[in-house]
């Protein structure tokens, strides 16, 4: 029976020579580390340096999150990847009405510069990369991180890692927005020039195809729109008087990587070739970093179940190889009991060991691009990349990925693809094991981790007593001076980060910039 891809395109049963009538070698593969970069963006890839291996964590309060950081350090994580709870997302104290039953839930809960202290105690913040995986309130976590990591001793020209910071993403599948997309993409730009200055070796974005894939996106539709994102980030950022090669060298991205690992292995070498040409031609940027298209990659979790959660094992196995054939920079690979709960100790280390099996016991990392010039990969990349390039040249009808946002139309398409999914699955066309087909009676029961609710009550006591105790007379110019910074043409990233350092919290300084910019309400853009 004839297959086709995720993204509806046909998977030939036998692929040869007479699929690439039209490839030309040179202008479409390259050699690694050169334009278009297809082949991944350094010359030799993980031959002399392995890609990072992150473990996306945090839960709780600081302290506990603290901890597990420790152990993660030990077990050989090269890059830490902080996970904060909704209310963090949202820009909402701990103490806040509608903060109530979700404080530290899906990740740490952090409401100010003395959380995020405790956070990072003992972890040497001028030696360790770490990601944030953060949006709306992407500056407000990244002022703090820049204080604790000085306070340590650690000049801000020395910390390095990733703010995730992509807020319109946030409008199409994932919900944690807060102000309207105009003032955000403001944000995003301000956050792009401070950090020029004052933070040259940090990411300052990572445009995330990953939650849009979560949502149902396809392949290529998880590439289209999130490169289509990327071009208004870029913008947004030209708009600020920035040029396109004192910005574009930090901007990175985030995927997805499914179970179906020949089509996920293409969409990487898709996304690098489509970016670098944008760029080349479209942007005229002229400095080869400005071209590379640098991703983080993350398993899919929407493919985990709770049935037989071990078999997640394979899945997870399967996705992080797709990730390292596909020319990842740095991989978070899922733990088997996602499913159910926040990961245990042991599954998070059984899935971070499998990034280590995959990068010390395996041939992998010994050669670039392993799959170059395969006849399936090579047109399979085709297609992805013909088909991608097609769909963001209707986003561009539009008017743009805000436009197209208003109109709804990236949201419509993938809620499309997530149904034809799930009808899929429950007419048994698509199988998963242990959940359609393969199950078994009588499953082991599983203990998950929970979270203590009394965090909630020790957080709004800690807010309660930093309020009292703070100079109210330093926070109150901190607040006036950022909310007049908002109302003009400033960058606002300097007044917050005064603000921050005179004891406002989270919540205060997006409750401030709420004041000036407004809320986003859905439908209302």
């Amino acid at each position: 029976m004839e297959r086709t891809s995720e993204s509806g395109l046909p998977i030939d049963a036998v692929y040869d020579e007479s699929k690439l009538t039209d490839f030309r070698p040179a202008e479409k593969l390259g050699k690694p580390g050169e334009y278009p970069f297809t082949r991944g963006v350094y010359p030799r890839m993980y031959v002399d340096r392995p890609w990072t291996m992150r473990q996306y964590a945090g839960f709780a309060t600081a302290k506990e999150s603290n901890r597990r950081y420790h152990e993660l350090i030990e077990a050989g994580t090269t890059g830490l990847s902080v996970a904060f709870d909704l209310p963090t997302q949202m820009g909402y104290d701990s103490d806040a009405p509608v903060a109530h039953g979700e404080v530290g839930k899906v990740g740490v809960a952090i409401d100010g510069v003395d959380d995020m202290r405790t956070l990072f105690d003992q972890i040497p913040l001028g030696t360790v990369s770490t990601s944030m995986t953060i949006n709306a309130p992407a500056a407000v976590l990244l002022l703090m991180y820049q204080t604790v990591g000085e306070e340590q001793g650690v000049s801000p020209a020395q910390l390095t890692g990733t703010i995730q910071n992509d807020v319109l993403k946030e409008y199409i599948a994932r919900g944690t927005y807060i102000y309207p997309p105009r003032p955000s993409l403001r944000l995003v730009a301000d956050t792009f020039a401070y950090c020029r200055a004052e933070l040259p070796k940090w990411n300052t974005i990572s445009i995330s195809g990953y939650h849009m894939a979560e949502a149902g996106a396809t392949p290529v539709q998880e590439i289209a729109f999130t490169l289509a994102n990327a071009k208004e980030y870029v913008r947004a950022a030209l708009s600020a008087g920035m040029s396109v090669d004192e910005f574009a060298p930090r901007l990175s991205f985030f995927f997805v990587a499914r179970t179906t690992l020949l089509e996920e292995v293409a969409k990487f070498r898709a996304a690098r070739r489509l970016w670098a040409g944008i760029m080349k031609n479209e942007f005229k940027a002229e400095d080869p970093r400005s071209q590379m298209l640098r991703f983080h990659t993350q398993t899919a979790g929407v493919q985990l179940t709770a049935q037989q959660p071990e078999v997640n094992l394979i899945r997870v196995s399967l996705q992080a190889l797709a990730a390292v054939l596909g020319g990842t920079q740095s991989l978070h690979t899922n733990s088997y009991d996602e499913a159910l709960a926040l990961p245990s100790a042991k599954a998070a280390r059984l899935a971070f060991r499998t990034q280590q099996v995959i990068a010390y016991e395996s041939d992998l990392p010994a050669t670039a691009d392993p799959f170059a010039g395969s006849y399936a990969i090579e047109s399979m990349t085709d297609d992805i990349a013909g088909a991608a390039e097609a769909l963001m040249d209707r986003v561009e009808d539009m008017g743009g990925a805000v436009a197209a946002i208003e109109r709804g139309f990236q949201k419509a398409e993938i809620e499309g693809s997530a149904y034809r999914v799930a009808r899929e699955i429950d007419e048994g066309e698509r199988v998963i094991v242990g959940v359609n087909r393969f199950t078994t009676k009588g499953e082991e029961p599983y203990q998950p981790l929970r979270v203590d609710p009394s965090i909630e009550a020790e957080q709004a006591e800690k807010l309660a007593l930093l309020k009292e105790q703070r100079d109210k007379a330093a926070f109150a110019r901190g607040i006036a001076v950022l909310k007049s910074a908002a109302e003009s043409t400033d960058n606002v990233l300097y007044p917050l980060r005064d603000a921050l350092r005179a004891d406002a919290t989270l919540g205060e300084v997006c409750d401030a910039l709420r004041d000036v910019w407004g809320e986003y309400e859905p439908g209302e853009i």
